[in-house]
């Protein structure tokens, strides 16, 4: 499949973000926003980063818990609703998942928020972008090592919680070593047993986002102008707006650390193209 460049939505991602300084783009602005610009194949890549929305909602309305529905999804409401009524109307998981929900044939042992993670992240091995593939891989990994590092230190199974299926989690459920076995496998294992070290828990999961930040760049490393460095973007606004919710301080330099990386990668790829 030919890649495609973005030269004037990239180059314009900053003036994107900012309004005298501060930050006015939202992720549910900005999906709206990329709707209008990127060819259909690159707008549902962007959609894959957004279906954690569409998990959440689909799950309350299943589990009819009133709770405020989280507009950044895919699906609205009343097509959700639909889909309950009649799985076939979804698509891929979806479908599948809210069919064996209303069958009562999903495994009891694993959370239901865990059986579709774990679906959706199969789901995203099969895609055919190596940035979403790879990101999303990391990404698994991640989560599951530290729900098996913190399951080991309270002395708690997790082998029926950990999502998506790979040699990672097949060494995770095997090995009783301090690194599962990982490090061959997953060298990142060893910048995890470091972070989960820290007691305190705001720079802990600040270590963890600073860690999956360096991780998208090293993807997009001789990325300049194409779907990828939007979906870096993105992945990258959610964590920023995250912090803002969490620890505004955090949050602002997150921030400036985003626009820096936009105008430095921005200003060397014209060097390079000179």
């Amino acid at each position: 499949m030919a890649s495609r460049n973005y030269y004037y939505l990239v180059a314009g991602l900053p003036d994107l973000m900012l309004e005298q300084g501060k930050l006015t783009t939202l992720l549910a602005d900005f999906k709206h926003e990329l709707r209008q610009h990127l060819h259909q194949d690159d707008y549902r890549l962007v959609q894959m980063l957004f279906a954690p929305a569409d998990h959440r909602n689909l799950i309350n309305l299943l589990l009819k818990h009133i709770e405020d529905f989280d507009l950044t999804g895919n699906y609205s409401f009343d097509e959700l609703e639909e889909a309950i009524k009649d799985p076939e109307l979804m698509p891929g998981y979806l479908g599948t998942f809210i069919a064996r929900f209303k069958a009562g044939s999903l495994d009891a042992k694993m959370s239901q928020e865990n059986r579709l993670a774990s679906m959706y992240f199969d789901h995203l091995m099969q895609c055919n972008n190596t940035f979403i593939c790879e990101w999303f891989r990391f990404e698994m990994n991640v989560r599951n090592i530290l729900l098996a590092m913190n399951a080991r230190k309270y002395r708690m199974p997790f082998d029926n919680q950990l999502i998506g299926h790979s040699l990672v989690t097949e060494l995770l459920k095997k090995s009783n070593a301090r690194d599962f076995g990982l490090t061959n496998e997953f060298p990142t294992v060893e910048k995890l047993l470091q972070i989960n070290e820290a007691s305190n828990v705001v720079e802990r999961e600040k270590l963890l986002d600073i860690l999956r930040w360096n991780y998208i760049d090293e993807l997009n490393t001789f990325n300049y102008f194409s779907i990828e460095v939007i979906l870096g973007y993105l992945i990258k606004l959610g964590i920023v707006e995250r912090w803002m919710k969490l620890d505004k301080k955090t949050g602002e330099q997150m921030f400036k650390q985003l626009l820096t990386d936009l105008q430095s990668s921005y200003e060397f790829s014209n060097e390079f193209n000179v």
